[in-house]
């Protein structure tokens, strides 16, 4: 059996849960020119889960992504599929939990919810859903979807992750008649493995996307870049209040940008080198712009600072040092709260082995670990 307890945990005892989030996409989530930037490409993904399956690693959190960016690097040009990609990583792996990342307008919840049990059963209860509305109206034109105005988003986004919780945990036969979306005669095998349901995340960052996170889901992503440690353990019990208030249990996660070398020194300069001297700034303007965020409509040092924050790993938390720094920190956000962070490399297979040979046995030290 799978027990629910058993999901959250993600099947261990550790107290910091660590993923890699974005290795599904070209460029990842350095928004940089350097050549040897992450691929994005089946042989190296395989690679790499392989890897982090072997050192403890606890989840890969892939990206959704229809369209890239554009820029000299054509950034998140090339992206796998979500669920064919995680289903993949799931038969090639005995322990880390894989997540798809779902647009919910974009696909219809039955057949949704046929792919999610079919993963789950490969994985052997390892499957988990990052739920997204989406906001990129280019990636939208191209399926010929009009995005809603955005409260409507969520209230779509509820009627379609009920109708997936009814075909995973509800009678084989049922209906459902909603504002959204009407289903008559809907039959739903097999359910999810074992017995209990996948792990769901969320990262809603408005008042109505975080509502919707903590009604819904497992868990749910913040945004800790330049926040005091005490402003993210003040935001964890603000989420965990909410939760409790409806009657239900979220942990709460955040993502970063891991820059690790043998010195401060070292990392600082590679940090520069890729993220501020390399950039692909006509990609990240690319993106601003689709936010409409320019020099014009938020003043120069403001867009300064922007620019600078997307390019580091797409407004990741910067995660930049030695071993002992970079342990620090992750020790530092787990004091928080923090259940778990989603982190990026430049390259994710050539920087993850040093990683988890020298922050890793830090972090096992502290208490906030257990070894693999």
């Amino acid at each position: 059996m799978s027990t629910q307890r058993d999901r959250m945990a993600m099947y261990n005892a550790n107290a910091l849960k660590i993923g890699l989030f974005g290795a599904n996409c070209s460029s990842g989530r350095a928004v940089t020119t350097v050549p040897e930037r992450w691929t994005g490409n089946w042989q190296d993904n395989l690679r790499l889960v392989r890897m982090a399956d072997e050192a403890g690693i606890d989840f890969m959190l892939p990206i959704g992504r229809w369209k890239g960016y554009g820029g000299d690097t054509d950034y998140q040009g090339e992206t796998l599929e979500t669920l064919t990609w995680a289903t993949g990583l799931l038969a090639s792996t005995k322990r880390i939990t894989v997540f798809g990342t779902v647009h919910a307008p974009l696909f219809h919840p039955v057949i949704a919810a046929k792919h999610f049990a079919t993963a789950d059963h490969v994985g052997a209860g390892r499957f988990g859903l990052n739920i997204v509305v989406g906001w990129n109206e280019d990636e939208f034109e191209m399926f010929g979807v009009k995005q809603r105005e955005h409260d409507a988003r969520y209230e779509y986004g509820q009627e379609w992750i009920d109708t997936v919780k009814l075909a995973w945990e509800g009678p084989d036969d049922f209906e459902f008649n909603g504002q959204y979306i009407k289903l008559t005669k809907v039959r739903a095998k097999p359910k999810p493995y074992g017995g209990s349901r996948p792990l769901i995340m969320n990262a809603g960052a408005s008042a109505t996307g975080r509502a919707f996170a903590i009604r819904n889901c497992d868990a749910f992503f913040t945004n800790a870049q330049g926040q005091s440690p005490e402003a993210t353990a003040q935001a964890v019990r603000e989420a965990k209040t909410e939760a409790r208030s409806h009657g239900r249990e979220i942990d709460v996660y955040t993502v970063g940008v891991v820059t690790c070398k043998p010195t401060q020194r070292e990392a600082d300069d590679y940090y520069r080198h890729c993220i501020v001297l390399q950039a692909d700034w006509s990609a990240v303007d690319a993106i601003l712009a689709k936010r409409k965020i320019s020099a014009g409509t938020v003043g120069e040092d403001e867009f300064k600072r922007l620019r600078l924050h997307q390019a580091n790993g797409m407004g990741g938390l910067p995660i930049v040092g030695d071993p002992d720094r970079v342990a620090g920190m992750l020790i530092a956000l787990s004091e928080a709260g923090l259940r778990g962070i989603g982190i990026s490399f430049v390259n994710y297979a050539d920087e993850l082995p040093y990683f988890c040979a020298e922050v890793l046995p830090r972090l096992v030290r502290a208490g906030v670990r257990v070894a693999a």
